[in-house]
């Protein structure tokens, strides 16, 4: 087995454009070109490209692709309609969370059957891909890896509407927040979705890998004039984290379940397909109740009001007490302070919380509590 990590279709590009490479969940990515800072404003105010091919895409179609994917996954399948999508997540029986997923519908194959497109983290795609096609069995349906039959190039930020509507023929007024539609972008055909993990609105692109190159090149002249530029994970997970976005092996694992996270919604028990029957229904009712009557944790924001970052590990304390653990930790650019993400004991979680600080190396840093997201875009 060879250990080097994967290349993208851009790997070249990347580095010609002088990026920071990474090793991130098997594959070499940019992890930035120039400064983050520059890169996660661009995405605020102006616009951002990203290469994201390492995520992973899984098709399952066939008679009974959505009486599969209503049983292996948690939501609500049978309900997204042609060309829209889903967040939604995948649990073990003991409602522990593999990963949390986007599954878009694509429409009808030549046979006449739904298709969908499973989206997972790059971290869990071989995970995802295991659990779904080991749950396929007695349902008439096809789970297929297509990891190498795509690219996925994603244009985020205010201007990003612009940018690609001088480059597609599609309806992008009529494409809703997590909606995806055939399209030809810079002439080649891509599936375009209104989707993204920034907090801003944008598109990601679904395409064949040999035609990355061309259209990562065209998007970068049709926005130079309104100030794209190409970003890299690092800016993508201070984007998110603004956003109060769940990063798996962060805010989401196996050790807990998606009301532990603060995510129940995702879960539908009042789903008819299989009778109701889903992996993890029955451990998943038993968290619904207990998140319902006195949670142990909470997820919720933490500002600093000095200037040291807390990281993924640190203790949250209060009256000299371990009262939690920070899950994602770095400087804000947009509200120019510290921010974390923590799950922290239910009696510390109401924003405004006073007394509540970070163990950062021996000190204990003050921290006030808000809600999540501490950014929203003006719509």
């Amino acid at each position: 087995m060879s250990t080097a990590p994967r290349l993208t279709a851009l790997d070249a590009l990347h580095r010609s454009l002088g990026a920071t490479m990474t090793d991130f969940a098997g594959w070499d990515m940019p992890l930035r070109y120039g400064s983050e800072r520059d890169e996660h404003n661009a995405v605020r105010n102006q616009a951002g490209l990203f290469d994201l091919s390492h995520m992973g895409e899984i098709t399952v179609t066939g008679p009974q692709a959505v009486e599969l994917l209503d049983y292996a996954l948690v939501g609500n399948i049978s309900t997204v309609g042609n060309g829209r999508a889903r967040y939604t997540m995948i649990c073990q029986e003991d409602g522990g969370i593999i990963d949390d997923l986007i599954v878009y519908r694509l429409g009808e194959t030549e046979a006449g059957f739904s298709e969908y497109m499973v989206v997972a983290n790059a971290s869990n795609a071989q995970v995802v891909l295991d659990a779904l096609a080991a749950r396929s069995e007695g349902f008439d349906a096809e789970v297929r890896d297509d990891r190498d039959a795509y690219a996925l190039i994603a244009v985020q930020g205010p201007e990003s509407p612009g940018i690609l509507k001088s480059l597609t023929d599609a309806d992008l007024d009529g494409l809703k927040y997590y909606a995806g539609l055939p399209g030809t972008v810079a002439g080649v055909d891509a599936l375009i979705a209104r989707t993204g993990y920034t907090g801003e609105d944008g598109f990601e692109l679904f395409l064949k890998p040999a035609d990355a190159e061309g259209v990562w090149r065209a998007l970068t002249e049709a926005g130079k004039d309104v100030g794209l530029i190409p970003c890299g994970l690092s800016c993508r997970d201070t984007l998110r984290l603004e956003a109060g976005m769940p990063l798996y092996g962060h805010e989401l694992n196996t050790s807990l379940t998606p009301f532990d996270a603060g995510l129940g919604r995702v879960v539908k028990f009042e789903k008819t397909t299989n009778e109701g029957r889903f992996v993890g229904r029955e451990a998943l009712e038993k968290a619904a109740e207990r998140a319902a009557s006195a949670p142990p944790r909470k997820l919720v924001g933490l500002i600093a009001e000095g200037r040291r970052v807390p990281r993924a590990g640190m203790s949250v304390v209060a009256n000299g007490e371990v009262i939690g653990e920070i899950t994602s930790g770095a400087p804000s650019p947009t509200l120019a302070k510290p921010i974390a993400m923590a799950y922290v004991d239910a009696a510390f979680a109401e924003p405004g919380t006073e007394g509540v600080g970070v163990d950062i190396r021996g000190t204990h840093e003050p921290y006030t509590v808000v809600a999540l997201p501490f950014y929203k875009r003006q719509k």
